[in-house]
């Protein structure tokens, strides 16, 4: 009882430990579970415009950082006549700047990047802010602005409450007298992002600016988006002032925050920047791997992902020889099914993956067939082991490159495939067949064999499977619970499922 105790936590620890590393990749790196899923990204394009004067150009473009959710890929910029550089300002943010001695006319810069979701995020440093200067208000407005805030404060539980009710206030219809006075006849978005960020400053409460762009599938000369940040005790909590609402809102990406001006332009005029936005989808698998080698994630740094691709691709055929294993067990143990040769029908198996089941069936029975009739002329000749098992492979190998010829004089293709069956194997399982055949008969031929090529099936059908093959290289952490399962099936020692028919007559006679 203590050793099948030892086994149940054994195998409980392998099964946990290979199922939590397997939710980790999943959830916190962002490998699909299911194979051919795709991932949205994003392609956004600014253009820059403006009106050359003839005198040396200098066109500086706010770039946007890294933030949460989102990574940021192949950036690439158009710098034709123009030389190019990318500044890091003292506050960490970037700034793209174009320069040339002398142009004239109309010009237009382009910048383009991609970005995708980001499951794994780096926690950024976030340093409180000072407190805000007051704004300037002239004797009426600085009373309405007052007034409105000694409402809103009475109807505020805290800082996050109070940015949603102001928001309300400005936004929400119909407006109330102090609200009205400060919008006046404008009800720009921007211009209530701009009211709501100075009444902030004037309660004392921390606060800047927020532009992006709103990803949409094709979108074209899109303008900026003003969302307002609150300093809330130890947080940035973003507000969308056209709906009043908390958050982020879905498929935002942020371009630059505070008062940082988007776009300067020297030596032009009537210069803008709009921006274009299209969507293209790409595998969940190869954004995610992107992403975690690129924040170096240990359980990435350190697997099969880090081999050259050659040795990758031989690992998707060699995890899959565990499955076969499992099945095995399974049909051995539990089903009680008799093989010739224990793990045989996982070679077999491997074969059928290569030349389809159907084919894979029928070569395998033309091959063993002919290996046992000429096995058998084989043994008048009382030849040692060695000898005859030689011998036995020297036919095997004839035997596939005649088929092999005929199939394709023939024009039957599939018939190539021959060459997967692993020829040893082949030799050993005839020349054991011969033996049982002249032990046991021929009905125990029938059995094992019937009994391999059932479980080869099986172990074929489960092994292609779409799904197996993606868990299994994509998640080679569940190695672990297919251990915890197999070590479960073989501590089994109870009656197997075709022993059941031993005890029909018993049943049948209560």
């Amino acid at each position: 009882m203590k050793e099948k105790l030892k086994v149940y936590i054994v195998a409980f620890l392998l099964a946990l430990l290979g199922l939590s590393m397997a939710l980790y990749k999943h959830f916190a790196l962002g490998f699909p579970l299911l194979p051919y899923e795709k991932v949205a990204v994003w392609t956004v394009e600014s253009k820059v415009e403006f009106e050359a004067s003839g005198a040396p150009v200098v066109v500086s473009l706010a770039l946007p950082d890294s933030q949460q959710g989102i990574e940021i890929v192949n950036e690439n910029f158009t710098t034709s006549g123009y030389g190019f550089a990318e500044i890091d300002q003292p506050d960490g943010s970037r700034r793209a700047q174009w320069t040339r001695r002398e142009a004239d006319g109309k010009q237009l810069l382009y910048y383009r990047l991609q970005v995708y979701p980001a499951a794994l995020d780096q926690a950024a440093e976030v340093i409180a802010p000072s407190s805000p200067v007051p704004p300037e208000f002239d004797s009426a407005k600085a009373a309405s602005a007052s007034a409105l805030l000694d409402e809103i404060h009475a109807v505020s539980a805290n800082t996050e409450t109070f940015a949603t009710q102001l928001l309300r206030a400005l936004t929400v219809e119909p407006l109330s007298q102090n609200a009205a006075f400060l919008l006046g006849e404008n009800r720009d978005p921007a211009f209530i992002a701009e009211t709501a960020l100075q009444l902030l400053s004037l309660a004392g409460i921390p606060n800047r600016i927020v532009r992006g762009l709103v990803l949409e599938d094709d979108r074209r000369r899109q303008k900026l988006v003003d969302l307002i940040e609150v300093w809330d005790e130890d947080e940035w909590k973003i507000f969308d002032p056209r709906s009043a609402r908390a958050g982020k809102p879905a498929d935002f990406m942020i371009w630059r925050r505070g008062d940082v001006s988007l776009l300067d332009v020297e030596g032009g005029r009537e210069s803008q920047v709009t921006f274009s936005i299209l969507r293209s989808y790409r595998p969940a698998r190869d954004i995610a791997l992107a992403n975690a080698v690129d924040n170096r994630a240990a359980l990435i740094d350190f697997s099969i992902y880090s081999l050259p691709i050659e040795e990758q691709n031989a690992f998707k055929t060699i995890l899959l020889v565990p499955i076969g294993t499992l099945v095995v067990a399974i049909f051995r143990i539990l089903i009680g099914l008799r093989t010739s040769g224990t793990f045989m029908p996982i070679l077999i198996a491997l074969a059928f993956i290569q030349t389809t089941l159907l084919w894979g069936l029928l070569l395998f029975l033309i091959v063993v067939g002919a290996g046992l009739f000429i096995r058998f002329h084989l043994a008048r000749l009382n030849l040692l082991l060695i000898g005859r098992i030689s011998s036995v492979v020297t036919v095997v190998i004839g035997l596939m490159s005649g088929i092999s010829i005929l199939s394709y004089k023939l024009g039957l293709n599939q018939i190539l495939t021959i060459t997967f069956f692993p020829m040893i194997i082949l030799s050993w399982t005839i020349e054991r067949m011969s033996i049982l055949w002249e032990e046991e008969g021929p009905k125990e031929v029938a059995i094992q064999g019937g009994g391999s090529l059932l479980v080869a099936t099986a172990a074929y059908l489960l092994m292609s499977n779409a799904l197996v093959a993606h868990l299994t290289f994509n998640f080679p952490e569940l190695l672990l619970v297919q251990l915890a399962l197999i070590m479960l099936i073989g501590q089994y020692t109870g009656y197997r499922l075709t022993e059941l028919k031993r005890f029909t007559p018993l049943v049948e006679n209560r």
